[in-house]
């Protein structure tokens, strides 16, 4: 339950699509890309990259990722990669979780390694332990 409170109480920083940025990005809290980016990250943030948006990268290491849009480059993530349908991916991936949807593009290697983030049965509730165990944890439960 505290997970949850932290994760509401992130920022969010919205790369308009208007915006062409060239350099390095690093940030904490949530970064949504819908415009054009050139360089590479380096977070302990999430990062989602929407279906407008154009990534060349030399990597992109976050904790988590959501690609719609396109992805020249390398992406490394501690969580979780997810690429949404219409996404294009050329590239490299290394996560310990992964969810590709039907109609990506995607041309490169996965490595999946373990999470780096271990869960103690014994410090969490039920429906905590419940919520380790998704694939996701950003879907909807309903």
């Amino acid at each position: 339950m505290a997970q949850a409170n932290q994760n509401k109480e992130k920022n969010i920083t919205i790369l308009g699509t208007e915006t062409d940025f060239t350099g390095e990005l690093t940030f904490r809290d949530n970064l949504v890309i819908t415009g054009k980016f050139h360089g590479s990250i380096n977070a302990t943030g999430d990062l989602e990259i929407s279906k407008e948006a154009m990534c060349n990268v030399d990597s992109i290491s976050v904790n988590s990722v959501v690609v719609s849009g396109k992805v020249k480059g390398d992406i490394i993530s501690q969580k979780f990669v997810e690429m949404k349908n219409g996404s294009i991916i050329q590239g490299n991936v290394t996560t310990s979780r992964i969810r590709i949807e039907d109609g990506v593009d995607f041309q490169g290697k996965i490595s999946m390694v373990e999470s780096a983030e271990k869960t103690d049965l014994f410090s969490m509730n039920s429906s905590e332990y419940k919520d380790s165990l998704t694939l996701y944890q950003g879907i909807d439960k309903k």
